[in-house]
């Protein structure tokens, strides 16, 4: 089991959510993956992603405009 951590801070859609899709494909079963990120939109898209790929959603959270999203494979 490991982590991945992706910064996308500065980058707009479509690429956060196209990054993030790469790192969650690569990732083994039980993986981490922590997305850091600026683009609010990519904030709201990317957890509704990860629902969709039916993966778990551990964590958002936001500090002085920056976001991370955690993720499990």
């Amino acid at each position: 089991m490991s982590n991945l951590k992706i910064d996308v801070k500065g980058e707009t859609c479509p690429i956060p959510l196209v990054e993030a899709r790469k790192a969650l494909r690569t990732a083994s079963l039980g993986d981490i993956v922590e997305i850091t990120g600026t683009h609010p939109a990519s904030k709201k898209e990317i957890p509704m992603a990860v629902e969709a790929l039916g993966m778990e959603l551990i964590s958002v959270e936001e500090n002085d405009g920056i976001w991370k999203i955690k993720i499990k494979r």
